[in-house]
């Protein structure tokens, strides 16, 4: 008999009865639950006490039900509900998001096509019509002729006129890793075609820069130009000229296969240049080709012999002044992570596990948390992280990659929080304790931050830990802006470092070409005292030029005899330009981020 409206009516007890699995089940009454005299509750064979689960184990309320129809539509909404939270909270979780990461403020298209601009300023060689630099022209074209090699083209290092190999190699190696990461976004603001010009112009250079053993050892050659002065003569340091006007000596430094840090920064140069211009497959073929070559000789040369170039006087003796190697290990990793991605030869994996672990126990504290001309360890260490991610190559090479990670992550944790490092009033992170150029550090570090915060974006994750602490995406992002915008003028000197952006920069840029005028006269030694030691600003923009930058308290001197602070170098504006890209918005029609390192698409 159906019950009556006054029955429906009544005050009743309602229980859920609960599954030996500790989920509620629906009951069979026509409310979906049983009325029930609490001394006669069902009792289950197994214990459910001991079971996990995120529902109640029991439910015991009182209800009454007016209005079946109401009752339904109640239920029907709050379930609704529920699904419509959940869905909202999966797709926060799983679909990309548009990180407008970057201080509105910033025209980093801007600055990334200026960036770029300084190393067509730093060309050597026969220089090209088209280039948006017109105070420049041919130079350096008799270099190598006192070896009887042909040593011309390359980069001048920075406001000298020397051309070191060492920070060539370095420099075409992360400007190529940044167009293989963001090809997408060079692509999108029209850099593409600039940048890989850039990288050919090295790596052109870098062909001429050694000859591969043939019955003898690798012959390398590290610098034109000199530093030291015999008999006072002019050289490239103590001479203020021009270029185009140098008539001093340039002499060439001479390595063999012992030069185990400068062989293996080449390798990695090469490696990775080779996978931009995997489109010429002649070109990107000769490239790692060569690569191989000396990377064999190198790994083949006896341990005992192996060192780093400044260690050997004819060498290096010239380059120790200014840039110092200090171990080869990490170049040994870098080089062999570099020729595995563009090989896929996992017997280059094998190698720079190996070279990555032994590197990792010879590790100071010094250069511990800094990636730069000097120390590719870091960098390495990301590079591991990626192919454990992307690649999983698994064993035997699990461990080490899992090193890689780890060390990754604890880097990231050195940039974030300020127990770890050290930062200047203005925010500036202090890497390095001595009193050196510090935004080369801070540009390297937002680089592999951001670059980082894509990887773990990329795998659906939204952070990671170090030790006792947390990272989020949005923290490595909001770090990688933060010290970019410092670069570029946020900070209290209200100054841009990235010369020519913004209303005020450096005007007395330590650069000889940019500081003499470009009249078609020829400038001596002696004349070119006059610019350096002039008070006027230069008398050309040394566009995209981004300088040595300011102390550890945020002061900045804008003097020219002053180099600590206004001299740039072309692998200081490598970290700039990787950054800078690096945190330039996805174009507003793009699906996501296409990378052909990792090849995603």
């Amino acid at each position: 008999m159906p019950p009556t409206k006054e029955l429906e009516k009544n005050h009743v007890t309602y229980m859920h009865t609960v599954s030996e699995a500790g989920r509620l089940l629906p009951s069979s009454s026509r409310w979906n639950a049983i009325a029930l005299d609490f001394s006669l509750t069902p009792k289950s064979s197994a214990s459910y006490e001991s079971l996990p689960s995120q529902y109640p184990k029991s439910v015991d309320c009182n209800l009454v039900i007016t209005d079946k129809k109401h009752f339904h539509i109640f239920i029907f909404v709050t379930v609704a509900i529920i699904f419509a939270i959940i869905a909202v909270a999966l797709l926060v979780h799983f679909l990309p998001l548009k990180h407008n990461h970057q201080d509105s403020s910033i025209n980093l298209k801007l600055a990334i096509n200026q960036a770029l601009t300084f190393y067509d300023a730093q060309k050597s060689g026969n220089y090209p019509k088209n280039s948006p630099v017109k105070y420049r022209g041919d130079s350096g074209l008799k270099d190598g002729n006192s070896e009887k090699t042909n040593l011309i083209g390359g980069y001048y290092d920075s406001g000298n006129n020397i051309k070191f190999t060492f920070t060539t190699a370095y420099t075409m190696t992360l400007l190529s890793w940044s167009a293989m990461e963001y090809q997408t976004k060079y692509a999108d603001i029209d850099e593409l075609d600039h940048v890989k010009d850039i990288i050919r112009w090295g790596t052109d250079y870098l062909l001429k820069a050694f000859i591969p053993p043939n019955g003898s050892n690798l012959t390398l050659y590290s610098q034109v130009g000199s530093t030291i002065s015999t008999n006072n003569q002019q050289n490239d340091i103590s001479c203020w000229q021009r270029p185009e006007d140098m008539s001093y000596a340039r002499p060439v430094s001479v390595c063999d296969g012992s030069a185990t840090d400068l062989a293996a920064e080449i390798v990695a140069a090469l490696s990775a240049s080779s996978m931009v211009f995997k489109e010429d497959k002649d070109y990107s073929g000769k490239l790692v080709q060569a690569a191989e070559n000396i990377y064999e000789a190198v790994t083949n040369e006896d341990p005992k012999k192996q060192g780093t170039y400044t260690s050997v006087d004819a060498c290096g003796n010239q380059a120790r002044m200014l840039y110092n190697s200090s171990s080869y290990k990490d170049e040994l990793a870098w080089g062999a992570t570099w020729l595995f991605l563009a090989t896929k030869e996992t017997q280059y994996l094998a190698n720079a596990t190996e070279f990555f672990l032994s590197a990792k126990n010879d590790e100071t504290n010094l250069d511990k948390k800094v990636f730069y001309w000097n120390n590719k360890l870091n960098a390495v260490a990301v590079l591991l992280a990626g192919i454990r991610y992307f690649q999983d190559p698994g064993f035997p090479y699990e461990d080490v990659l899992k090193l890689s990670s780890n060390s990754t992550h604890s880097l990231m944790c050195s940039y974030l929080f300020k127990k770890y490092m050290s930062r200047t009033p203005g925010g500036l992170i202090i890497p390095k304790p001595e009193n050196g150029p510090l935004l080369q550090y801070a540009a390297t570090a937002s680089f592999l931050s951001k670059l980082y915060s894509d990887y773990i974006d990329h795998l659906k994750i939204s952070g990671a830990s170090c030790e006792t602490d947390e990272f989020s995406i949005k923290m490595l992002r909001d770090f990688a802006s933060s010290q970019v915008n410092y670069i570029v003028g946020q900070n209290p000197m209200k100054m841009s470092y990235l010369v020519g952006y913004g209303d005020k920069f450096p005007v007395h840029v330590h650069h000889r070409s940019a500081s003499i005028p470009w009249d078609k006269r020829t400038y001596n030694c002696d004349d070119g005292k006059t610019w350096l030691n002039s008070k006027n600003p230069n008398p050309h923009v040394l566009l995209g030029a981004m300088v040595g930058g300011p102390d550890t308290n945020d002061n900045f001197i804008d003097q020219r005899s002053n180099q600590r602070f206004t001299e740039p170098t072309i692998a200081s504006n490598a970290g700039l330009v990787a950054a800078l890209v690096a945190l330039q918005d996805l174009p507003n029609n793009s699906d996501g981020l296409k990378n052909s390192l990792w090849e995603w698409t």
